[in-house]
Formats: structure tokens, sequence, C-alpha cells
């Protein structure tokens, strides 16, 4: 994968005299993070396994114990991981998403074949690498850390990501869902940084939060990692000559993929994890290829 520095005809972060500093940030290839990521992503750092507790009562039994089991998890983790015997069927899939919020319909005409029911996303891996991002999800790719939605208001953005596993696919494959709290990430972040990221958002994104923002005693980011592609963003306070965004988000960046506290899921048929947007990042490391018989399948709900 190819990751462009800075062009030096890049234009500097100006400062309008009646607006937020406006400039563009795009990884390097001497960037911290970028080695990190690719050891990571590449399935060349172990990370510890999640694992789910034995879900409380059969799939097909009253749906009040598991949605108290979910409940009780998210709410002293921000996290919930649950062991089934059997996948849940499609009706007790999407009441679990009702029980959490409202289910988001997916809408993108790209995933529009993978779709059942408007709001269930099915997460098949039935293409080899592609640059095509619409396809990734569906792919061998690695999927770089983020949160859900970054670039869209917060009343768009889903609170909880409900994964569900239907398949785990090629035991060779690789392919695991990375965890990093967003806690520890922030833990490791300069004051200084925090308090430019608390000024800055994505630009030419109506309503779009900043990248850090308090909830009560907690940093929560709306962010993603761009990886080649340019990052556009605004920042609005008192710095003069223009913030020090892009060290910023390079602190992020390498904060971000710094192993200690991250976790991994390792698929098995009937897992089924719930992951509140707003306490992790997440992302899934590179797979390979398999026969038809052996895909990875899961499917996705996201909730508001």
């Amino acid at each position: 994968m190819n990751h462009r520095s800075l062009s030096p005809a890049a234009p500097p972060a100006r400062q309008p005299a009646d607006g937020p500093a406006h400039g563009t940030f795009a990884t390097g290839p001497a960037d911290a993070h970028v080695a990190l990521r690719e050891r990571l992503l590449g399935n060349g750092t172990p990370l510890t396994e999640l694992t789910g507790r034995p879900a409380p009562g059969p799939a097909a039994g009253p749906s009040e114990a598991l949605h108290a089991e979910v409940s009780e998890q998210l709410w002293s983790r921000g996290l919930a991981a649950i062991q089934l015997d059997e996948p849940l069927s499609d009706d007790r899939f999407t009441a679990l998403g009702d029980f959490l919020g409202s289910a988001m319909p997916e809408r993108d005409p790209a995933v529009a074949p993978y779709v059942q029911r408007e709001v269930i996303l099915n997460l098949r891996s039935e293409h080899g690498r592609t640059d095509d991002v619409s396809l990734q999800p569906f792919a061998a790719n690695y999927l770089s850390l983020h949160t859900e939605s970054s670039g869209a208001p917060l009343d768009r953005q889903p609170r909880y990501i409900v994964l569900m596993c239907l398949a785990p696919g090629a035991a060779a494959q690789g392919a695991r869902t990375v965890l990093v709290p967003m806690r520890e990430v922030a833990g490791q972040l300069s004051p200084r940084a925090l308090e430019v990221l608390s000024r800055t958002r994505y630009r030419d994104r109506p309503g779009v939060p900043t990248i850090a923002r308090r909830d009560g005693e907690r940093w929560v980011f709306s962010f993603r990692d761009f990886l080649a592609d340019e990052l556009h963003w605004s920042h609005e306070g008192p710095d003069a000559g223009g913030p020090p965004v892009g060290d910023a988000l390079r602190e992020l960046l390498a904060a971000m993929y710094t192993p200690a506290h991250m976790r991994w899921v390792q698929w098995r048929r009937g897992l089924l994890v719930v992951i509140d947007n707003t306490y992790f990042f997440h992302g899934r490391t590179s797979g390979s290829a398999t026969p038809e018989a052996r895909l990875r399948h899961l499917k996705r709900l996201r909730v508001v």
C-alpha cells in the first residue's frame, strides 16, 4: 500500500480573518503509526483475544435474558460479547437492535446486494484485495482503525455496532476485528494534542463533531485513519501562525496503533459482539481469499 507524504506544494494551514483555519493532512511514510499499522493489521502483532460469555439461555428462548446481559456488559465496559449456541434468527437479531435503539437503514447503493430487511448488512469475505473502498468490507483488505460514520453529524453516527458470526471462515484466513479503547488512546495524548483535536473537525461536512470531545469525565473521538487519502480539516482556536493540527493527528494515530490495551475478536459461529461507538475504535486485520464453502460471514446492525 502506498502512503503519500505532504507535497511540498501543498498549501499551508491558513487562518482567515473571519473564520477557522483550514488545512490538509496526509500520512507520510516516515510517520510513526505507519509501521505500527502494517504490523497490527497485517496480523504481525498478536493481541489478547476477546472471549464471549456463555449465552444466558438458548438462542431460540426468550429475549429478555439476552437483552439484560447485553445491557449489563455495555453499561460496565462499553462492549458486550456473548457466545451463543447458534446465531440468532433475523427476527431475534433485529429485536436486539430495537432493544438498543433504532437500527439504521443501509441505503448505500454499493452495499445493496448485501442488505436484508433494510437494516441487516451481510459482511461476506467474497472478494480478494481491492482498491474499491465500497467493496473493502467484503474483501480481504484490512480496514483501518476508525469510529463508525465519523464524517456524519452526531445524530447520524451509530451508538452501537452489533456483529454476529454465522461462519468464521477458514482458520488460515486470519481476519479478526480489532478493538481499541478510546480511554487508553486519550491517556497517551498530550494535553496540547487533545486541546487541538477538540477544536478540529473534518472540513466541508456540515454538522460533523470535532475529532475529540468531552463526554463527562471521558474523551470521545469521531475519527478514522484515512490511510493514503488526504484529510481536509478546519480548526477554530486562538493559535497564531496556524494550529499544529498535523502534529496532533500524528500523535493520535500513533496512540491508536500502539498495541497496549488492544484486543481482537477471533470469530466463532454464534459469537455476538456489541461495540459502543463512543468507547472503542475498531478495525479489521487482513484476510485471504477462501473457497465459497469457507467464506467468513458476519451480520451487522448499526443502531442509533
